[in-house]
């Protein structure tokens, strides 16, 4: 059994399980073209998360680790930091997702009670410590984002990405499970310490190995991993912008904590058989992600395969050994910024009827509105890994950690394509500033979106400051685990 004090390290989970509920009520009572009130109740909810996550570092608490209800839940440093960057994260999504739901005159208070359910799946897979608690976290993030990608149930588009996005969720949640029973099986428990000592009471059991096969395979699902990455352009196309936007974020660092807890936490011992996995995984998707973003026209599915290749730049620093983990900490970070920045440039050149996701519809930008197109270009820059803004260093990182560990031909394929790739970066650039616009449609959006996306995108720039604090926090917070 656990005691009622258990629940005070848990109340940033209490706090957004909570309000998820009140959103979701008031939006009953709030008129479609609204919503202001939802959306501070959203919003406030994310700026008091963070201050009780972060209130026992401040006030200098010897602060380890904690592990709660019965070992299924852990507060640590990893999983603090980790939730501060979903918390601003996810106050970026609410502002651009309300530009969004405005524009269509579409403001409901489901949409957001989903982003928050969504929230605290993304929170519990960062924090669980146990195979049951990572898997239900997985699945209430999974069952939010299959609703926020059918949101616009009129739209065949947005239907049939749902339905992909459902149908091979499933299959992903499916192996992952069956992964989990099977290493339970062979260990006889579903504790990730646990799990970690009888393996190494063990010899390589084949059920184990099986078992590892399994979660590879559903954790690169759910990153949108190449092979396993079929899912992710058709359900970046077909979802609203607004949703897009969230699922490039969030959930790509709660998969990233979901794959730290389970390979670098309770399969350490395996690391011999995931560590060579994970490489020809990082490569595949690094080679097809810059290849096949070559040939978009579509600015969200180039966006998408963009993902797919740093998703493949993320996996390849968890093969650099402990320094690689901290270092793919600072990439997934690095990239959820730089991605929600981009789908929210996306969401300000849109309008009611009309979805700025082609390559064309950022013809000359620089001239209706140089501001707008120097933001642009500060994120697709960093996306690109140009010095000095911080998508360079986040790169070098990795890349560091990948040679130190004797990978050098993965670094040197990794440099390679990353110049190939840098092409379709510079084809948005030459876009804006090169060639002339095709409407001298005004650009309206509120003060808040505007100033929330200045912000996002002179952060790669800005980061720059306080580059070496943050990735030192990401080695200390990464060695603790």
């Amino acid at each position: 059994m656990f005691g009622w004090s258990e629940l005070i390290p848990a109340l940033p989970e209490i706090l957004v399980l909570s309000m998820g509920c009140v959103v979701l009520i008031t939006g009953l009572f709030t008129e479609k073209n609204k919503g202001g009130f939802i959306i501070f109740l959203s919003v406030i909810t994310m700026v008091f998360a963070a201050i009780l996550t972060v209130k026992d570092h401040v006030a200098g608490a010897n602060f380890g680790r904690e592990l709660l209800f019965n070992g299924t839940f852990i507060r640590d440093g990893f999983g603090d930091l980790l939730k501060v960057v979903v918390y601003l994260l996810m106050i970026a999504v609410f502002f651009y997702t309300k530009q969004y739901l405005r524009q269509r005159d579409n403001v409901q208070g489901e949409y957001f009670a989903l982003l928050l359910f969504g929230t605290l799946g993304i929170m519990v897979m960062i924090s669980g410590h146990n195979f049951i608690a990572l898997y239900l976290g997985l699945e209430l993030l999974a069952l939010s984002s299959y609703a926020l990608v059918a949101y616009n149930r009129k739209d065949i588009n947005s239907n049939e990405a749902a339905m992909k996005y459902f149908i091979l969720g499933a299959l992903a949640s499916g192996m992952l499970l069956y992964g989990m029973s099977l290493i339970y099986g062979a260990v006889g428990t579903l504790q990730l310490n646990e799990v970690s000592q009888a393996i190494a009471g063990q010899n390589n059991d084949m059920f184990l190995i099986l078992g590892l096969i399994f979660v590879i395979v559903g954790i690169g699902f759910k990153l949108g991993a190449a092979p396993f990455h079929m899912w992710v352009p058709d359900v970046y196309e077909g979802a609203p912008t607004a949703t897009t936007l969230f699922i490039a974020s969030a959930p790509k660092i709660a998969a990233f904590a979901l794959a730290v807890r389970i390979l670098g936490q309770s399969l350490d011992v395996l690391m011999e058989h995931w560590q060579s996995m994970l490489a020809v995984l990082a490569i595949a998707s690094i080679v097809i992600g810059n290849l096949f973003a070559l040939q978009q026209t579509n600015l969200k599915r180039l966006f998408a395969y963009s993902t797919i290749s740093h998703i493949g730049f993320m996996l390849l620093g968890l093969v650099g050994g402990a320094e690689g983990i901290a270092a793919s900490m600072f990439y997934i970070i690095v990239y959820t910024i730089m991605a929600v920045g981009g789908f929210g440039m996306i969401v300000l050149l849109s309008n009611k009827g009309f979805e700025a996701d082609q390559i064309v519809d950022f013809k000359g930008l620089n001239q209706r509105n140089s501001w707008y197109a120097f933001l642009m270009l500060l994120l697709v820059a960093s996306m690109a890994g140009f010095p000095p803004l911080i998508g360079f260093f986040s790169k070098l990182y990795v890349l560091k950690a990948v040679v130190d560990q004797g990978f050098v031909l993965l670094a040197v394929v990794a440099v390679l394509f990353s110049v190939i790739g840098a092409f379709y970066y510079l084809k948005i650039i030459k876009v804006m500033y090169f060639e002339e616009p095709e409407t001298d449609q005004s650009i309206d959006a509120s003060f808040d979106v505007k100033t929330i996306l200045s912000i996002n995108a002179l952060a790669q720039l800005g980061l720059l400051v306080v580059l070496p604090v943050l990735f030192e926090n990401c080695i200390f917070v990464t060695q603790s685990l």
